[in-house]
């Protein structure tokens, strides 16, 4: 048979919605509980992903965040780098990076970041999806207490489940708020007075009546109306991309299984497992479709059929569409190469600005609209203006010095003290001797000082007065 043929005996599928009924009601998912390999490794996978959101927040060195994305007040802290707005062309460049990443690893394994990545995915998948296995039983049992009268035992349950859902939204939550504003202005917003920290518990509320409607009701929803990255899987992807595929090659016919028969039909035998488990649930086997998330939930249910039945693992499998049409291996594509290449040149730029990073960023110019002004004793002053950026965590004091000719700085105000991640501008007076200067443009090396060690010199010149021939 045909690939067009077995489309064409599949297109019902393109006319409906799985998750909507006949009358436009929803309809509610009850996949079986996944098990197998690929589900024993998205729980490890997942495990780690979770310790790391619930652990990460936890950690600092020297006192401060290990990571924190403080939008509110524009400050970023990656693997204890300290980021602020004066860093925009590092944040940018780094989004841009993530994007193309996002890009590439599309194009080469499809959604699979849905399906194993996403909190999303692991948050409903790997903790609230199984309280409610433990709650209420499979799947066939959730169905059955759906639609059973409202006993005392379905009461004892529901209440249980979404008690327990509310307090893991509120724990999500604080954990969200945590990587935003820290653990330690966290701490003050749960335990000092409501009054004080009035915008924090009120994101706090918020987050947690958004999680709690996620997980409890909207669920696949999110993934198949809501996530753009879901929109742009189509764009994103080809025939060449890897997804998780139905082998229509070996598995059509498809047809029951009779043991008193001589088989001639493929190894499709019409189970319907794959549907079961299927989390927004799909038939896989009508091809790549936006509902599927790459879970791999429908691999592990179909090889163990393949086993009871004694075919080989694999009937629906890793694998692109021109993998199975043509029985090839993976390829890489010139698209993929492109996206590598550029990925991997951007990639370069920002770990180069990066380590060419300085923890105090300055930059000195002469006044604009002054040339020189002349001093007692026969002397020469330029005004420059000078901002300082501090990159890190700590309070620094600055000192100026001229490094290669005699003269004097002299600060206008106060000391040069930065704030942490904080910018200083100030201004002062290069006095030199005027019988010392032997050009208009006299070159002038500044020596950056922080607490007595130089970190950095500033060339710039000094501007005296026409030198008589």
């Amino acid at each position: 048979m045909q690939p067009k043929q077995i489309e064409s005996l599949n297109a019902g599928y393109r006319d409906t919605l799985g998750i909507v009924t006949d009358d436009g009601s929803r309809k509610v998912i009850y996949p079986r509980k996944p098990k197998g390999r690929f589900y024993n490794m998205r729980t490890v996978f997942s495990l780690a992903l979770l310790a790391f959101m619930f652990g990460m927040p936890i950690v600092k060195i020297s006192g401060h965040p290990f990571m924190l994305f403080n939008i509110i007040d524009r400050k970023f802290i990656l693997f204890g780098m300290v980021f602020g707005p004066h860093d925009y062309f590092i944040l940018a460049l780094g989004f841009i990076a993530f994007t193309v990443s996002i890009i590439l690893f599309t194009a080469v394994f499809g959604r699979i970041f849905c399906g194993w990545a996403c909190p999303q995915t692991v948050f409903l998948e790997m903790v609230f999806r199984r309280i409610e296995f433990w709650i209420e039983g499979d799947y066939l049992r959730q169905k059955m207490l759906n639609i059973a009268p409202w006993t005392g035992k379905k009461i004892f349950k529901k209440l249980l489940k979404w008690s327990i859902f509310f307090s893991l939204s509120i724990l999500i939550a604080n954990t969200f708020l945590a990587w935003i504003v820290g653990t330690d202005e966290l701490l003050k917003i749960i335990t000092e007075p409501v009054s004080l920290h009035m915008g924090g518990f009120t994101a706090m509320l918020i987050f947690s009546g958004v999680f709690y409607f996620i997980f409890a009701w909207f669920r696949e929803y999110a993934c198949i109306y809501v996530c753009p990255y879901g929109r742009l899987q189509g764009v994103l992807m080809d025939k060449n991309t890897t997804v998780i595929a139905y082998d229509y090659i070996r598995g059509e016919p498809r047809g029951k299984i009779n043991k008193s028969e001589e088989r001639d039909l493929g190894d499709c035998i019409d189970c319907k497992e794959c549907v079961a488990v299927c989390p927004t649930g799909i038939d896989i086997r009508n091809g790549t479709q936006l509902e599927c998330v790459n879970c791999t939930a429908c691999i592990d249910a179909c090889d163990v059929v393949m086993d009871k039945i004694n075919r080989p693992r694999g009937l629906v499998r890793f694998a692109s569409e021109n993998n199975i049409k043509d029985s090839t291996k993976f390829r890489l594509t010139g698209r993929v190469i492109g996206y590598s290449v550029v990925l991997a040149l951007i990639t370069f730029v920002l770990i180069a600005l990066i380590a060419m990073r300085m923890p105090i960023d300055v930059t000195i110019l002469r006044a604009p609209g002054m040339i020189y002004q002349e001093q007692p004793d026969n002397k020469i002053s330029n005004l420059y203006s000078m901002k300082l950026t501090n990159k890190t965590f700590d309070e620094v004091f600055v000192n100026i010095k001229l490094e290669n000719i005699d003269g004097e700085i002299k600060i206008i105000g106060n000391e040069i003290k930065l704030q942490p991640n904080d910018v200083n501008e100030t201004k002062f007076l290069v006095i030199m001797d005027k019988s010392k200067l032997t050009a208009m443009n006299t070159p002038l090396e500044v020596g950056i000082y922080r607490g007595g060690t130089k970190f950095g010199i500033f060339m710039t010149t000094f501007l005296g007065p026409p030198q008589q021939k």
